[in-house]
């Protein structure tokens, strides 16, 4: 049996674990409701950004920013966004089998985001062209070389974790054209046209609207990065929470043992006295 001293040790070693998971949730609550906000005011601007570039769009097609001549790769580019560590469970796995799944290396290309899913190609043996750390803060996200890599292709899909409740996360894939134009749709129009005849555009109209293509894009991916670090953060919160409440069990437990082995010891010693002075007595 153990001693009083050691179970309370224990004790206090798992009150400082069960202080540890609550202080971990809390982080994870707080930041799910500043990327909500986030999310939420993005698609505010999104919006806005679509108003002008529909009334002043020049023909039906999206062309990511590039000019009418610019050539293109003849390919698709795939964007995997996953975790930076190896605390996301088996989600990560999911996505990357999902991706690959439609991956062909002679129509495809691949840029991954976060470590854990670069680590998951490699032991797949499937080569990525390109690799970007998962972004540490959760404002102010430069996805330009995303952007960038994205202006050389014909067309971009993009596989990323999104959130659905805080104990259920999925996977998610979207084809960025489609996605552009689909949040457009969302957002309320305005009748008022915006042409050369009433507004000097420079340095030219297609310039003008390359440029909010190109926003519009940034928007996008940037929105599913922070949707994927949502989904993460209740990832964490998920894992923190259970974890707090198999800590507090164990506390309680180890309080409950402490105590009777307490009392177990005391009347272990009582009946000593009693059997010592019972001796003394016959004697």
């Amino acid at each position: 049996m153990k001693r009083p001293q050691e179970i309370a040790a224990e004790e206090i070693a798992m009150g400082t674990i069960l202080n540890l998971t609550t202080a971990f949730e809390g982080i994870s609550s707080m930041r799910i409701s500043q990327i909500k906000n986030q999310v939420l005011r993005a698609q505010q601007f999104f919006d806005e950004l679509w108003h002008i570039y529909n009334q002043l769009r020049v023909d039906s097609l999206f062309r990511f920013g590039r000019e009418r001549s610019e050539a293109v790769i003849d390919k698709e580019l795939f964007i995997a966004i996953t975790a930076e560590g190896g605390f996301s469970g088996d989600i990560d796995q999911k996505l990357i089998r999902w991706m690959l799944q439609n991956y062909d290396p002679e129509k495809h290309d691949i840029i991954i985001i976060g470590h854990h899913g670069a680590v998951q190609l490699t032991q797949a043996g499937v080569t990525y062209k390109k690799y970007y750390k998962l972004p540490e803060k959760d404002q102010n996200i430069n996805v330009a070389p995303l952007v960038k890599q994205v202006h050389d292709y014909q067309n971009t899909t993009v596989y990323y974790q999104t959130y659905v409740s805080l104990m259920v996360q999925d996977i998610k894939r979207i084809e960025l054209r489609s996605a552009v134009q689909e949040a457009g749709s969302r957002a309320d129009t305005k009748d008022d046209t915006i042409d050369e005849t009433s507004y000097i555009f420079e340095p030219s109209t297609f310039a003008v609207v390359a440029h909010l293509e190109q926003s519009m894009v940034e928007i996008t991916l940037s929105q599913a990065i922070l949707e994927s670090k949502l989904a993460q953060y209740a990832s964490r919160f998920r894992a923190m929470s259970m974890a707090k409440n198999k800590a507090t069990e164990s506390h309680d437990q180890l309080h409950l043992l402490y105590n009777q082995t307490k009392r177990s010891l005391a009347d272990e010693r009582l009946k000593e006295i009693i059997n010592g002075m019972k001796k003394a007595h016959l004697s």
